[in-house]
């Protein structure tokens, strides 16, 4: 028996070692945590803001651009001037210096729509991100649930292993009492001991096993890997009609199905755009200068200043440029076709994702019900086996025999619980309601 109480007080260490948690972690704080730390939302939020930035007015071409210049020159030659009255003026090492700035303002006018269309395209790109980012948020939020589901079964097969043991140690103690008053033979004794080890070391495994799974979750949350807590075990399904109501606009709240449609405007924006080859450029320039400039003594002026303002009114028409804006043209009309059957592709692969989901989802539900009732019917068998146990009137191999099957179908019964679920926030992804819904 020496063996059996080592492993009695491993079991013991690594029972209170686990007990030593921060408290109970609800679904909405593991949704919370993970919407806030979790590396792909914030690699998401960082592209959002990038698409905040582009859809700005500094990024719109309706700005105009202003640009200072400065410059200094200095000249040093040696000169020969003849003037018109036949005099010659000689210097050696005649010295020119030369100064200048400027403010120059452009502004385009006019570019044939070209800006008007891109602006609008940058605007529908960033609710392209906006729902880029909450399709990484449903994403990320049902893997963690698998996780912090797989965390609640392991939980409760925990419970149901401990209870195990604790059935196969009572097991254990009443044969050998058994045996000492000669009531039975050693073989009892044996047996017990072993199905006792096999059952300590399927608990130690499970106990283990739940370690590693909760830093999974700490992971997806980006929190302490060595951050403890318990997780809430209670699960309460959606009610069907009104599963069924947001599968009925689902439509409208898939996030594949509104991305394509706006990458569908975005492509007639651009069509709009590429269109404005057709059309005239009207610009608008302005300067104001400052020039000032020291001569040698074979100018006419010895020094000069001059200041003012310059403005003026361009026109660009490309004619034809060879074909190549044509071209673009017919490329973004094609482009905007393409993006028609890419939505009705989409919509057609939701709606099957959504049905065979919704099939899932009932077929697993239907499976937790059939569980229960195994449940039921194994504790009852493993109850009257007990007793007949005690009368003698079978053996400890068929007593440990419902003791296992019961052991199984309230495994099989936390493992068909929690599949139902996660198959039930599947359909809720797909109709995009994941992030709407307090789970």
């Amino acid at each position: 028996m020496k063996h059996i109480n080592s492993i009695l007080i491993a079991l013991f260490c690594f029972g209170n070692m686990l007990g030593q948690t921060n408290g109970l972690l609800t679904k909405q704080e593991a949704i919370a945590q993970t919407l806030q730390n979790n590396f792909g939302i914030t690699i998401a939020n960082n592209n959002l803001e990038v698409a905040d930035n582009n859809q700005g007015i500094l990024n719109s071409g309706y700005l105009p651009s202003l640009t200072g210049n400065a410059g200094a020159s200095y000249d040093i030659q040696d000169q020969e001037v003849t003037f018109q009255s036949g005099d010659t003026n000689i210097v050696d090492g005649a010295e020119t210096t030369r100064y200048d700035a400027s403010l120059n303002l452009s502004y385009t006018l006019f570019d044939g729509l070209g800006r008007y269309w891109d602006y609008k395209a940058f605007k529908e790109e960033y609710k392209v991100s906006e729902l880029q980012v909450r399709e990484t948020m449903e994403t990320t939020v049902l893997q963690m649930f698998s996780v912090y589901y797989e965390v609640a079964r392991i939980t409760e097969n925990i419970t149901v292993l401990e209870e195990t043991f604790y059935n196969t140690e009572r097991r254990l103690k009443r044969a050998g009492y058994a045996f000492e008053y000669g009531q039975n033979n050693k073989l009892d004794v044996l047996n017990a001991e072993v199905d006792l080890v096999t059952d300590s070391i399927n608990l130690l495994n499970a106990r283990q096993l739940l370690i590693n799974t909760k830093r999974d979750l700490n992971v997806i949350s980006n929190l302490d890997l060595e951050r403890d807590f318990n997780v809430d075990t209670t699960v309460v399904f959606v009610p069907e009609l009104v599963l069924q109501d947001y599968i009925n606009v689902a439509d409208t709240m898939n996030t594949r199905i509104l991305q394509a449609k706006k990458n569908k405007t975005i492509s007639d924006y651009n069509y709009n755009s590429s269109k404005s080859v057709y059309l005239p450029t009207v610009g608008l320039t302005g300067s104001y200068g400052w020039n000032k400039g020291n001569f040698p003594s074979t100018s006419f002026a010895s020094a000069s200043i001059n200041t003012g303002l310059s403005a003026g009114v361009n026109l660009s028409w490309n004619l034809f440029d060879g074909g190549s804006g044509i071209t673009s043209v017919r490329n973004a009309k094609i482009q905007v076709a393409s993006q028609e059957v890419l939505i009705d592709q989409i919509e057609k692969e939701v709606d099957r994702d959504i049905l065979n989901a919704q099939g899932d989802y009932l077929n697993k539900l239907k499976i937790y019900d059939l569980q229960a009732q195994n449940v039921a019917t194994a504790t009852n068998n493993f109850e009257r086996s007990n007793e007949q146990y005690k009368l003698g009137q079978i053996s400890s191999v068929e007593l440990r025999q419902a003791q296992v099957n019961l052991l199984n179908t309230k495994t099989n019964k936390n493992l068909a619980k929690y599949q139902a679920k996660l198959a039930e926030l599947e359909v809720l992804q797909l109709a995009g309601q994941l992030l709407n819904i307090e789970l």
